[in-house]
């Protein structure tokens, strides 16, 4: 389903399935960005046992068509996630919502989350899909990331989350149309 491809920092992203490697890999991946500071649902310290329930629940639901979750890997070593969510009422199925866009410290800057953010706006589209929300932190979020990809702000929610070393953050709210409405069929 994702487009397979290779970065020409040797940098390859793939769809993520269920095993117990890349949920590990995923784990230590999510335990590290919330130590960092990154707001992405968790406080920190992030016990490995929560991590490894989320993202095998959240790889069960990938296994069911409700999301798509994308892996940027160097060889052996998962240095960034997207998750794609697919999960919609009725009244929504052009829309998806792009979620926990995370990145190893030791490998930012090198362009992995704008090929990530772009790799799943591409699933996106094939699955028929041609409005895309998400939310980032006001405080140390990735709006400048979002900009760049062409988001547009809707607006900012004050006090919206805790850090996860503690505090109240807001989130910004963005949106993109990446193809032509499609009304669904109708009886």
């Amino acid at each position: 389903m994702a487009p397979d491809f290779t970065l020409m920092t040797g940098i390859e992203i793939t769809t993520l399935r269920a095993s117990e490697e890349t949920r590990e890999q995923l784990s230590q991946l999510l335990i590290e960005v919330v130590a960092d500071g990154g707001s992405v649902s968790f406080m920190h310290p992030l016990d490995s046992v929560v991590a490894d329930a989320y993202w095998e629940d959240a790889l069960t639901a990938a296994a069911q068509d409700k999301r798509v979750v994308l892996g940027a890997w160097d060889g052996d070593v998962l240095a960034a996630t997207v998750t794609l969510l697919l999960d919609f009422p009725p009244n929504q199925p052009h829309r998806a919502e792009i979620a926990k866009l995370m990145t190893r410290r030791s490998y930012r800057g090198r362009g992995i989350a704008t090929a990530l953010a772009r790799a799943a706006e591409t699933v996106a589209v094939e699955l028929g899909r041609t409005l895309l929300v998400l939310d980032t932190a006001v405080d140390g979020g990735a709006a400048h990331l979002y900009h760049r990809l062409g988001y547009t702000l809707t607006g900012e929610i004050p006090d919206y989350a805790f850090k996860p070393h503690g505090g109240l953050t807001g989130t910004l709210v963005f949106w993109k149309r990446i193809g032509p409405l499609r009304p669904p069929d109708l009886m």
